[in-house]
């Protein structure tokens, strides 16, 4: 059966995949919805909401729900894939023999890959030996699942290399309270959402000890350096930090009550240990992997994130935050430089200012 243009599988039945159900079917897309359990996908077909990732939030009768990954996929153009980011490896296996010449693939998983330090869309672009990496996207930005199920405006940003493929998914992912941009630098984006999930471990971790606005804005602000810093070194465009996946994702994973990093990070600070936090929530933290994956990388790289070194040793070596913000807050003086030098000749060049203007002008 030939991909159909707006039809969408999300591979996925967690929070966010969902949400994404719901508001894809508002705005008139076809889609279906994979559960990994088959109970659950019966539940949610029968009562038409999902109690466990997204209670109080109904799914439209004509999102069609199975726990038949070949079925879900089956005809669709779009692949979502929502599960975990350490689950994408094996849902995309399960149906790599299924790609047709025209199916694009969009991950909303955010995170890095523990054993491979791989983001998402590096790994469907290992598995996926027959789709091309033009046609791999990511959709990422501050997103929370309660508000996009509920209809509260949301803004999200959609990267693909290929600029038409990331133009077919943002009008396909367009709705009248889901308003998606489109970039070519995905690695930005996706080292930007993924990252922000160590940020906001820590600013939780600064709630549950009892610091008040000046450190987390402090957090924020200097996990933003660190997130632009290795998102550079691996080729990103210094701009991508400034947007949606960057400092828009940052600020709202870290400051909002729905966020699970922050909330696990707060238990922390309350002092919990990381086993006990984990076994009490239903969601998956991403940013607990992502902390091991983007402390390899950093130092495969040689790049200084000296926020996501405390939260590692806070969350796997022990050691108490007070401690690990002593550290931070002794360490040798220095200039606030956020430019490199070629970054700083680009903004300052006649070319670059033009650029922008035109840019501002042009996009609201």
């Amino acid at each position: 059966m030939n991909p159909t243009l707006d039809e969408v599988a999300i591979i996925g039945a967690g929070s966010f995949g969902t949400a994404l159900a719901i508001t894809l079917a508002d705005a008139g897309r076809r889609v279906r919805l994979w559960a990994r359990r088959e109970v659950a996908a019966g539940f949610m077909r029968e009562e038409r909401h999902n109690p466990t990732y997204l209670p109080g939030a109904y799914i439209p009768e004509s999102v069609e729900i199975t726990s038949d990954i070949g079925a879900a996929v089956e005809s669709a153009r779009f692949w979502v894939f929502a599960t975990p980011s350490h689950a994408v490896r094996d849902a995309a296996r399960r149906v790599a023999s299924r790609v047709q010449p025209e199916t694009i693939v969009v991950s909303v998983a955010k995170g890095i890959e523990n054993d491979t330090l791989l983001t998402t869309s590096q790994v469907l672009d290992e598995v996926f030996t027959d789709v091309p990496k033009s046609r791999i996207a990511v959709l990422y930005g501050p997103s929370h699942a309660e508000e996009v199920a509920g209809g509260v405006p949301t803004a999200v940003v959609v990267a693909a290399p290929d600029p038409d493929v990331a133009r077919e998914v943002q009008q396909v992912f367009m709705s009248s309270m889901l308003r998606v941009y489109a970039t070519t630098d995905i690695v930005g984006v996706e080292i930007a959402g993924s990252v922000k999930n160590v940020m906001a471990i820590a600013a939780g971790i600064s709630d549950g000890v009892g610091y008040g606005d000046n450190a987390k804005a402090a957090l924020i602000t200097r996990g933003m350096a660190e997130i632009r810093r290795l998102g550079l070194a691996l080729g990103a465009d210094a701009a991508t930090f400034a947007g949606l996946a960057g400092i828009g994702d940052l600020v709202v994973t870290c400051m909002s009550r729905h966020s699970r990093n922050r909330h696990l990070g707060e238990q922390i600070g309350q002092g919990k240990t990381l086993q006990e936090v984990m076994s009490e929530m239903k969601m998956v933290a991403e940013g607990v992997r992502t902390t091991r994956s983007v402390k390899a990388l950093a130092e495969g790289l040689r790049v200084e994130m000296p926020i996501t070194d405390a939260v590692y040793d806070i969350l796997f070596e022990g050691k108490q935050p007070a401690v690990a913000v002593r550290e931070l807050m002794a360490r040798e003086a220095r200039d606030e430089d956020w430019l490199s030098p070629a970054v700083r000749s680009q903004m300052q060049s006649d070319t670059w200012k033009e650029e922008a203007g035109a840019e501002t002008a042009g996009n609201g």
